[in-house]
């Protein structure tokens, strides 16, 4: 159903094919104090960041990690970044040569915080944000002409979604052949993949 697919443990390694995912085992209990963009054009730039107990943002350490792994894949990528919070990623991705991003996020605040910062980055015009539950479907990006080569998910740890996500990511019929998926979930969290 998925293609393609490979639970890692590390993120070093792609597995090829119609559908390309790397799964992120990090667990980031623990992020670095500040959010900002480590390299590209928007180097330095510091990101509004959500608050809230249950808020739990890539670190940085993992979010450079992930883009050293992914670097080759970024420049002139089409980026969808679900659950976006912040938008740390795809903007990070934009600030490194993506073409453009669409963050789509259910949250409220985390729509405005969206919104502020891809002002702060001047990257309006690269860029496209959707209030939608990603839960339910993606039809939000109906009618979208551009499909997507790389993909971040960073759903809420343990609370049944990333399966389901995934699901509608796939049947939403918006990824290029051999696009990469980055999902980020805690370490206990099963990850049964259907088909």
């Amino acid at each position: 159903m998925f293609g393609n697919w490979a639970e890692r443990e590390d993120s070093n390694e792609c597995i090829s094919g119609r559908l390309s995912f790397c799964v992120s085992l990090f667990d980031t209990q623990n992020p670095s104090m500040g959010l900002r963009i480590f390299s590209g054009d928007l180097k330095g730039t510091s990101l509004f960041s959500l608050k809230g107990d249950s808020i739990r943002p890539t670190s940085g350490r993992v979010r450079e990690a992930i883009f050293n792994i992914l670097y080759h894949r970024v420049s002139s990528a089409t980026v969808l970044d679900l659950f976006a919070g912040s938008g740390a990623l795809g903007i990070e991705a934009l600030s490194r040569g993506a073409q453009f991003a669409i963050f789509v996020d259910a949250d409220p605040s985390a729509v405005t915080t969206l919104r502020k910062n891809i002002v702060r980055c001047k990257v309006q015009d690269r860029s496209r944000v959707f209030r939608w539950d990603i839960g339910r479907n993606l039809h939000c990006l109906a009618g979208f002409a551009d499909t997507f080569d790389l993909v971040f998910m960073d759903p809420p740890y343990n609370q049944g979604i990333v399966v389901p996500a995934l699901q509608n990511l796939n049947e939403s019929g918006v990824l290029q052949k051999g696009a990469v998926v980055v999902v980020e979930h805690g370490i206990k969290e099963p990850m049964q993949i259907p088909g």
